[in-house]
């Protein structure tokens, strides 16, 4: 070009200045600011209930004794008025279908709201840093401390803080391991330190977990090694609802008095203060779009709110919207209406199934438990008068809190029956093994041939329990060729 500087050959000839990446840089530790407002209420809520949840529930008694406890030992679990068996697995895996289509239903329609207001990192992050700051002050207060020499100031309050943090991990470890330990019996124990070797090593291994997750490594768990934040994007479109940062309305981005018309100053509404950078918990820029870093936390729609207010602008600038809202300006109601789109009603179709599915089956579930195990040791054996008999263990579990009685009957081939009568007895909550004989007569083996003949075996309610229903299961009647 004719105006264009001539640039020297010597210039032309020197390469680019090479750019260091380093790939083990240090993690720069992160500073979040104190925000008060409405999400802020919100997320309080949250850590109050999920915590009060927590560390009360294994407190609560339920029939003489605790409410929910994980019982490893016995292989019996306690859900208030429900007894499980290891067999009720199927129970676990119908929870587990829940919480995961319940997370991509929640995150497809409004993110990872999950994350940031009730995931256990996030609500420990929360307790831990505001124990932080009644030690150490708010975000200045911290970094200058930081930075100032070790001296008494810094070591009682770094002490402090690291001896609050270290108490409520334990508490915490202690919390977790009284859903399998009778947590009254644990918290005698406590006082003598007598608790096992396994009770020693989830207490602290629990309690050390919360100490290293909340007290330092906070965000970078979030980034680094939730696999939700990986393969969240996977659940979103242009209609989810996302912490988003308005640009056509902010940009261009600059300072000014409050008095001044940013308008005629060419301005955009945000007066570039950072302060929404400054609240976030994960160090990120909102007003650089979306990142896979944001947990949802809405700290910086507070405080943006609270500098619209001062700033006597409307509030919303960065604001729970989603991207076709922002791009098309779209009004509550359009937004609303795109709510229910394929994937949120496949989601939720399927989250319902399971739910109904799951709910119909332990309001149907029988309140006695029958396995049946064939005696390997003996297939088949010719007894007195040609009999062909047959042992069998029967596995028997009450899956209630009240004494039952059943009679034992067998049936399926003529003539077959128990050697003896066999009526049994549970206990409350209890699993116990009969060992039974069945025959059939010598005439209906010769009918049925030799091999394997299917039979059932049916407990009959007796007594009290004889408004119950019975309970019948299937086996095979060996017969010898």
């Amino acid at each position: 070009m004719a105006n264009s500087p001539e640039v020297p050959t010597a210039e032309l000839a020197k390469p680019d200045k090479p750019e260091v990446i380093w790939l083990y840089e240090a993690q720069q530790k992160i500073y979040p600011r104190s925000v008060s407002g409405y999400f802020a209420r919100w997320r309080w809520a949250l850590v109050w209930l999920t915590q009060a949840f927590f560390y009360g529930l294994p407190w609560l008694s339920w029939n003489d004794r605790q409410a929910v406890l994980f019982d490893l030992a016995s292989r019996r679990f306690y859900v208030f008025g429900l007894v499980l068996y290891p067999q009720d697995f199927i129970y676990l895996t119908g929870l587990l279908l829940i919480s995961a289509y319940a997370l991509f239903l929640f995150t497809a329609v409004a993110g990872r709201l999950w994350c940031g207001f009730a995931c256990p990192q996030t609500v420990y992050t929360e307790i831990f840093l505001w124990i932080e700051r009644r030690f150490e002050g708010d975000r200045q207060r911290r970094l200058k401390l930081d930075a100032a020499p070790w001296g008494f100031d810094k070591l009682w309050r770094k002490g402090g803080k690291q001896a609050v943090w270290i108490g409520l991990g334990l508490w915490t470890g202690f919390s977790f391991v009284g859903y399998f330990t009778p947590i009254r019996e644990l918290w005698a124990e406590a006082f003598t330190l007598g608790f096992g070797p396994w009770e020693w090593f989830w207490v602290l291994f629990y309690g050390f977990a919360t100490y290293g997750n909340a007290g330092f490594l906070r965000e970078q768990v979030c980034k680094y090694m939730c696999p939700y934040a990986r393969f969240q994007s996977a659940m979103f479109d242009k209609d989810t609802l996302i912490v988003s940062y308005d640009p056509g309305r902010g940009e261009p981005r600059g300072s000014r008095s409050k008095k001044a018309d940013a308008r005629a100053e060419g301005l955009g509404d945000c007066i570039d203060c950072t302060l929404c950078v400054q609240v976030c918990p994960t160090g990120i820029d909102i007003r650089e779009g979306l990142q896979y870093e944001c947990i949802s936390c809405a700290a910086c729609v507070d405080v943006c709110d609270g500098v619209m207010d001062k700033m006597n602008y409307p509030r919303g600038l960065i604001r729970f919207d989603t991207q076709n809202g922002l791009t098309e300006h779209l009004g509550w109601v359009k937004k609303l209406q795109r709510v229910l789109r394929p994937r949120v009603l496949i989601y939720g179709a399927v989250l319902l199934l399971i739910s109904s599915g799951l709910l119909f089956s332990l309001l149907t579930r029988s309140p006695v438990r029958l396995d049946i195990v064939r005696d390997r040791s003996v297939l088949a054996r010719q007894v007195e008068d040609g009999y062909i008999e047959n042992l069998y263990r029967l596995q028997l579990m009450n899956t209630t809190e009240s004494a039952q009685r059943y009679g034992v009957a067998v049936e399926g081939l003529d003539g077959i029956a128990l050697a003896r009568p066999v009526e049994v007895s549970l206990a409350p909550a209890e699993a116990r093994w009969v060992a039974l004989a069945v025959r059939v007569p010598p005439a209906t083996a010769a009918r049925a041939g030799g091999g394997a003949h299917v039979i059932h075996f049916r407990l009959e309610p007796l007594g009290a329990t004889a408004a119950a229903a019975g309970r019948s299961e299937k086996s095979t009647f060996v017969v010898p060729r």
